[in-house]
């Protein structure tokens, strides 16, 4: 055996900024995060259907605990966006925003992940890829921006951010730093939940390579608490971005006189 073998031998894990492709379908390259993506997708739709098709007027155990949770994110809602009829019709959005987040993370903490294809982990969380948190913070940003516009109307959400600057151009200006701000929330969205994530992945890793077994539990069990505090703050901040796009400046400026 060369020194080079060795070395390989005795390597630690690899670590990867970059999703790691795991096989190809047809053309297209799948990689490890987009094939947990799509499992976390099929396992809460089907979660969903089992339990609308267990759904009693008498709850369960199971289908009280579901109940209570959901009755404390309305009440978190509420309180945000005024009223409980705003808050049903949005609840959709923002908890399964939270739950696909969420799975996303606890997903990535399971034994399996570590399992390789070739060089490559066969699992790994897609809130660790840029490009699926990215992309989920596109998503968030333009539905909350969408759902706004549906809300007071298309030309009164697009005057928060296009002024004419000859009639008011200190308004132009506010307009134009809420229009680049809305560009910021994207970028700040997807690094926060991807360098959260990412850097407990990394963490995990290297403590289970240099000492194994007991003295990672306790960072596991860390990592458990982060990934449900990241998906919290990503769901929360789509529902006050969603409760700032459905206010118009005339209500802004009403309620700093009220």
């Amino acid at each position: 055996m060369d020194a080079s073998t060795t070395t390989e031998a005795h390597a630690g894990p690899e670590i990867s900024i970059k999703a790691e492709g795991i096989f190809h379908l047809g053309g297209i390259e799948v990689t490890n995060s987009m094939f947990m993506g799509t499992v976390v997708a099929i396992l809460l739709v089907t979660l969903g259907i089992l339990i609308r098709r267990s759904l009693a007027e008498i709850p369960g155990r199971l289908q009280g605990w579901f109940e209570l949770i959901m009755e404390q994110a309305l009440g978190i809602m509420d309180t945000i966006l005024g009223s409980r009829e705003k808050s049903l019709k949005y609840f959709p959005l923002i908890f399964t925003i939270f739950l696909f987040v969420l799975v996303s993370n606890w997903l990535g903490l399971l034994p399996l992940t570590h399992v390789l294809v070739g060089k490559a982990p066969i699992l790994r969380a897609p809130t660790a890829d840029l490009n699926f948190t990215i992309g989920l913070a596109v998503v968030a940003v333009l539905a909350t921006n969408v759902l706004g516009a549906a809300a007071i109307g298309v030309s009164a959400h697009l005057k928060k951010f296009f002024v004419n600057p000859l009639r008011d151009p200190i308004g132009a200006f506010v307009g134009l730093l809420e229009l680049v701000s809305e560009f910021v929330k994207i970028i700040s969205f997807s690094f926060r939940l991807f360098g959260n994530v990412f850097a407990g992945e990394v963490l995990l890793t290297i403590v289970a390579f240099l000492v194994p077994y007991v003295v990672p539990l306790p960072f596991l069990f860390l990592e458990v608490f982060v990934g449900l505090i990241q998906a919290f703050i990503f769901s929360m901040l789509t529902l006050v971005f969603l409760g700032m796009a459905m206010v118009t400046h005339g209500d802004d400026h009403n309620a700093h006189h009220a």
